[in-house]
């Protein structure tokens, strides 16, 4: 039997183990807009109520909604799941929005609030000071534009009371330009820079 030549068979598979090792088609991908608000949950707790069948679990979250800058929202909300409780929490934070008067990174003044059984204390602190809180106060701080700022939480440690309580002291702050004893500087001044003029005017009458 007559020796058969050697034949070399070449794999038709490509090299790389099939891969095609060239660029990737990628879909059309939409560049996504930043996010005007950034939110941040405080706390989760799992309540129950007591229906005909038995108890009725669900979950109540708190959510903190803010854009580092002057706008600041609290929500509290339940659901089914946690998820869904965030989500409705978020909603109702941004519903209810309010704008912080900011003061060189700071308060513009010293405040205290009460709200049910939470009071919270804030005070105006110096540049390079930072935020000295402590838990919630330090959260929702966070989420605004102030830099340096002193806080003191007293009597409750009920979280959403403690949020609220925050909140509210924020809301009652009155920008600088708004204080009584600036508008009263500022008309005095006004009056002063009116009576050399009158004077002016009575002389060149004399003359």
């Amino acid at each position: 039997m007559a020796d058969q030549p050697n034949v070399n068979v070449q794999n038709s598979r490509p090299q790389g183990g099939g891969r095609n090792n060239g660029p990737r088609q990628r879909r059309d991908q939409v560049p996504t807009e930043p996010k005007q608000f950034e939110e941040l949950v405080i706390n989760i707790d799992r309540v129950s109520r007591v229906v005909k069948g038995g108890r009725r679990f669900r979950f109540k979250a708190l959510v903190v909604v803010g854009d580092h800058k002057t706008k600041i929202g609290v929500g509290v909300a339940k659901g089914a799941d946690v998820q869904a409780a965030i989500a409705k929490a978020t909603d109702v934070a941004k519903k209810n929005l309010i704008i912080v008067p900011i003061v060189h990174e700071t308060i513009p003044h010293e405040n205290e609030v009460k709200f049910s059984g939470a009071r919270i204390l804030l005070k105006p602190a110096a540049p390079g000071t930072g935020i000295i809180a402590g838990g919630v106060v330090r959260s929702i701080i966070g989420m605004t534009g102030i830099r340096n700022l002193l806080s003191k939480s007293l009597n409750s440690t009920n979280k959403v009371n403690i949020a609220y309580a925050t909140i509210e002291a924020l809301r009652s702050l009155v920008p600088r330009d708004e204080w009584t004893t600036t508008k009263a500087n500022a008309a005095k001044g006004n009056s002063f820079a009116a009576k050399p003029a009158a004077k002016a005017s009575v002389a060149a009458e004399a003359k």
